[in-house]
């Protein structure tokens, strides 16, 4: 594995705006969201709404991933990303939620989720995680990747890798009529092939008007995810492996959650809605 040091906090520049006509989603401005109490089953108007979100994600994702390259820092990369959604209508949906100041996650190396794109310098051999949502026409798309900047070591780009496998299994197992917990029966049993840890505490979710439903998706196998899919039902399922233990402690910011051991971890996400026969792929670019 990579000898590189460890990350540290940088430098957060300001908040950057969003013109006025673009709508924005309810929590901003507000501690925290409003509770959704709609239903897990979309109807297809909302659907092929959030296919548009989607498509927006996607390809902000792409465009600020083309930027990745020792010495661009992360807030570089949160403004190609930041720009890309406005400049088609979108509202980058990470930008105030529950408070947080940025319009992607950015994680790099050792950070499982939520890093907050600062003044950090990629570094040849970081692999990075981008983490993007988008909202327009009242609906929420989200997706993530992991990506290698500059020659990355073996054991890293194999653990990519089979991150992005292991999301591509959990896709090919959704199907009406199963229970949510196939989809992290899945996943847990293809990581243990790798000793790799899974991530319990951060999972998919339900998503739709609302960022976050309430409904969990779990990438173990966990008794309790007994939710029947049904066709019409929006998720996203994004994967989190480790080289070492599945533990984490989280930064004084609150958000950047790191693997407690230090070693490095990847993670992939797409959002899904359940179809007559398996899963569609919303956030396709």
């Amino acid at each position: 594995m990579s000898g590189q040091s460890l990350l540290v906090p940088g430098e957060i520049t300001p908040v950057r705006s969003v013109p006025g006509n673009i709508r924005r989603p309810e929590y901003v401005g507000k501690p925290a969201p409003t509770p959704y109490t709609g239903p897990e089953v979309q109807d297809t108007d909302t659907v092929e709404r959030m296919r548009i979100a989607g498509r927006i994600a996607a390809q902000a994702m792409e465009e600020a991933a083309k930027h990745i390259a020792p010495g661009v820092t992360t807030d570089q990369l949160d403004k190609v990303a930041h720009d890309f959604m406005v400049d088609h209508g979108a509202y980058p949906s990470t930008l105030g939620y529950r408070g947080f100041p940025k319009s992607l996650c950015t994680s790099l190396n050792e950070v499982i989720c939520h890093g907050i794109p600062d003044s950090t310098v990629l570094r040849d051999g970081d692999i990075v995680n981008l983490d993007v949502t988008a909202y327009i026409n009242g609906v929420h798309g989200d997706n993530n990747a992991t990506y290698l900047c500059g020659d990355v070591d073996e054991e890293s780009r194999l653990l990519v890798e089979r991150t992005r496998e292991s999301l591509n299994r959990a896709i090919k197992a959704v199907k009406p009529g199963r229970q949510i917990n196939v989809i992290g029966r899945v996943i847990e049993s293809y990581a243990k092939r790798f000793g790799y840890g899974v991530v319990r505490d951060f999972t998919g979710h339900g998503i739709n008007t609302s960022f976050h439903s309430g409904l969990i998706i779990p990438h173990y196998d966990s008794p309790h995810a007994t939710t029947v899919m049904q066709p019409g039902m929006t998720f996203t399922i994004e994967p989190m492996l480790t080289l070492g233990t599945h533990e984490y402690d989280v930064w004084e910011d609150g958000w950047t959650v790191v693997t407690k051991d230090r070693k490095r971890t990847a993670q992939f996400e797409h959002t899904l809605v359940v179809t007559e026969t398996g899963a569609e792929i919303l956030t396709l670019p």
